[in-house]
């Protein structure tokens, strides 16, 4: 039977790990490429369908709502049909909301087609799952931050690449009100493609597909179906703890995502340019700091035990709960820019590091598990987007953030583990 991976070769493409390994980081970079585009592009939006601050805050609610529950249900699709199905089927579906919103011509139809790209969000899930049942518990942390971190970063992408985009079609003499449309057709397009590549070249575990493997009864796990791994998964209180620890690390994430280049535009006077590229530096840390929250989480578990992997979350969340409150109190564009790399350092780190605790948590219950503390991302995200609607204040939104980021870590302590746990396998694995 083959086995897990015990270590990550990052140029390697002959084992069934490392494939899915690589292209799961690129399907999920082209997820959040999709999730994302149209955040760099809203003031252009705005003023062409004439929005409030109201209608921008509900769209950016939007964008997130959905995916709360497109996650908790992929989590046990995987459990049962395996991530290259799952995977397949989000990104084939996902591409139809991504399509149609450069079709939209009112508030109305752009906010349903908003809603629905967000399901894309849940390609999130299927990542660290596929990582999860490939990699050993040696080395699982840094795979799953480290794919989380590069396909993150799509995220950071669009906010940069976007508008370039943008001007780059308005360049061949397209009007701005039909640039912005054709730029957005473009990760719909990839979406499709990616969907044949993964489809193609992966597999559900080292040992092979999960259909074949319980037809041939070597999937331990597999009779009870995915629902059964979330009922256990809702039954274990450290699931609901990492939910809302990684409210308090992904919510602030994707919530800065989707206001970050408004906010420049509008606080600071910067160009639609330039403030792409401030609030992209904030998604590109993803390229390296998820990863360093994994390496930091498996480097104190070899040190200590499990339970120092929730030391390390504890302190990275303290450090993201200050920085946030040092970027909503900063007065200058370049102190603003610092403080939010600062920050968002943190930030990134403190997502690596939940999710290199989640293998551990239930082992036999991983995609209902990946699923709730994923969901509880978004929760973060759609809670801070009605904060924000409820000050009417980006600045002050930030500074009462920060606070809830600080309390919130205390549920980090409180997921620690019985030293019975501690040698839990990270994944469900063949027989």
């Amino acid at each position: 039977m083959a086995s897990k991976a015990d270590s990550i070769k990052l140029f390697s493409f002959d084992t069934a790990p490392m494939r899915a390994f690589h292209l799961t980081w690129i399907a999920f970079f082209i997820c959040f490429f999709a999730w994302f585009a149209c955040a760099p592009l809203m003031p252009v939006i705005k003023g062409e369908f004439g929005l409030s601050m109201e209608q921008v805050a509900n769209i950016n609610i939007a964008a997130v709502a959905i995916t709360i529950f497109v996650r908790l249900l992929i989590g046990p699709l995987c459990d049962r049909y395996g991530p290259r199905k799952a995977y397949t089927g989000l990104l084939l579906l996902g591409s139809t909301p991504v399509l149609g919103v450069a079709l939209s011509q009112s508030y109305e139809s752009f906010l349903l087609f908003r809603l629905g790209i967000g399901a894309v969000g849940a390609s999130f899930v299927i990542t660290q799952y596929h990582t999860s049942v490939m990699f050993s518990p040696k080395v699982v942390g840094t795979a799953n931050a480290t794919a989380a971190g590069w396909g993150n970063s799509g995220g950071g992408a669009a906010q940069a690449l976007m508008p370039l985009l943008l001007t780059a079609v308005m360049m061949l003499g397209v009007s701005q009100a039909l640039s912005w449309r054709v730029a957005l057709v473009v990760p719909g397009v990839a979406m499709i493609v990616m969907a044949f590549f993964y489809w193609r070249y992966t597999q559900d575990c080292p040992d092979g597909n999960f259909d074949e493997l319980r037809k041939q009864g070597l999937l331990k796990e597999g009779g009870k179906g995915g629902w059964a791994s979330f009922r256990e998964a809702c039954r274990n209180h450290r699931a609901w703890l990492l939910f809302v620890t990684y409210g308090a690390c992904f919510g602030i994430e994707i919530f800065i995502h989707n206001i970050a280049a408004v906010y420049y535009v509008d606080h600071f006077g910067l160009s639609l340019g330039a403030a792409g590229l401030a609030a992209g530096s904030f998604g590109l840390l993803a390229l390296f700091a998820r990863a360093l929250g994994g390496w930091l989480s498996d480097r104190s578990a070899r040190l200590g035990n499990l339970n120092s992997r929730v030391t390390v979350l504890f302190v990275l969340m303290i450090g993201e709960g200050l920085g946030l409150l040092w970027f909503a109190q900063a007065d200058g564009v370049v102190f603003a820019v610092i403080a939010m790399l600062c920050f968002g350092l943190f930030t990134h780190m403190a997502c690596g590091a939940t999710y290199a605790l989640v293998p551990f948590v239930a082992p036999k219950a991983l995609g209902g598990v990946a699923g709730i503390v994923g969901a509880g991302g978004n929760v973060g995200a759609v809670a801070a987007g009605f904060l924000m609607k409820g000050t009417g204040d980006i600045a002050q939104t930030l500074s009462i953030l920060s606070m809830l980021v600080l309390v919130a870590s205390l549920c980090a302590i409180a997921a620690r583990f019985t030293m019975t746990a501690e040698q839990g396998s990270p994944a469900v694995s063949a027989a």
